[in-house]
């Protein structure tokens, strides 16, 4: 070994142990035991919690000269708790690339992104992050789609709408044909974040709501996100045919703009048929609003 190598495997060592002794027994669920003389856990109990062999973990907090991959530095990293920066630390340490995958999808989006979407109008469009939740939405994607807030979740998700609301309240057509692919499109971005605790608890949620989503998820299809043709029903015009195409956004990571574009001069017509029914409905300016309150009293008076 190189000097430099043998620095780094030195301070593998101490760091190892340090985020060790920080770890309790019941922070992972474990009853403390009798004669525990080590302040956090123990080697072993490490190694078994990572799904590693107790010889391997041993020779690896002791610096020694052994191969260490992505896969088992991340169950090591789940086992002690290391936060984003500490897993970096631990693969520079280690000599393993790092590929930096948050756990916690983006939930927000910032001003200029608002603002991108928003002049995409009259094109639905709407950010979704890499497990479906809905980040933001422009005017005209909320006159072609309910955003799910009545479903109660903390933050509104497609896939939720889609297999938790009746049939009947779906606004996708044919959706024995799109749900197997959202659902494979959600696994592809699963596989960056197996064992997370903010993913396992989103499958499992979903799992138990939908029996359609859990015999999906069992079937392990992958597939990528890509252009799609697809029909929406409007209670108001009936159904369009859009095209979806996604965007990725600087900054971002796993987060993506999504726009539908009108596949026919009908579904265009239709889409413009929203736009007004939208700015009849909800008038840009206050005056306008109380033109269209005084409108309604003189049509429905007051028993």
């Amino acid at each position: 070994m190189t000097g430099t190598t043998q620095r780094r495997r030195h301070e593998l060592a101490v760091f190892l142990r340090s985020r060790r002794a920080r770890v309790t027994p019941a922070d992972v669920g474990m009853p403390p035991g009798l004669r525990r003389r080590t302040p956090g856990l123990r080697r072993e109990e490490v190694a078994q919690l990572s799904g590693v062999g107790v010889t391997w973990y041993t020779w690896l907090e002791q610096g020694r000269p052994i191969n260490a991959s992505p896969q088992v530095l991340d169950a090591v990293a789940r086992t002690l708790r290391l936060d984003q920066p500490e897993r970096e630390h631990l693969y520079r340490l280690a000599e393993v690339p790092f590929d930096p995958s948050p756990e916690q999808p983006a939930q927000t989006v910032g001003p200029q992104v608002q603002a991108l979407i928003d002049a995409l109008d009259p094109l639905p469009a709407a950010v979704y992050n890499s497990r479906y939740d809905i980040l933001a939405t422009n005017p005209a994607y909320r006159d072609l789609f309910v955003v799910p807030d009545a479903l109660g979740l903390a933050v509104p998700n497609v896939l939720w709408t889609m297999f938790v609301l009746p049939e009947e309240a779906c606004p996708v057509v044919q959706r024995e044909r799109e749900l197997p692919m959202m659902v494979a499109t959600l696994r592809s971005s699963y596989g960056r974040h197996v064992g997370e605790p903010a993913w396992e608890d989103f499958i499992r949620g979903l799992s138990a709501a939908s029996p359609r989503f859990a015999e999906l998820w069992a079937n392990g299809e992958v597939i990528q996100p890509g252009p799609r043709v697809k029909t929406f029903r409007h209670e108001a015009v009936g159904e369009l045919r859009m095209t979806s195409q996604s965007l990725s956004i600087d900054g971002m990571p796993e987060c993506r703009i999504v726009t539908y574009t009108p596949e026919s001069e009908e579904a265009r017509t239709k889409v413009a048929l929203l736009r007004e029914r939208r700015e009849r409905l909800w008038p840009s300016s206050d005056e306008e609003a109380a033109q269209v309150i005084r409108m309604w009293s003189t049509e429905n008076p007051a028993p």
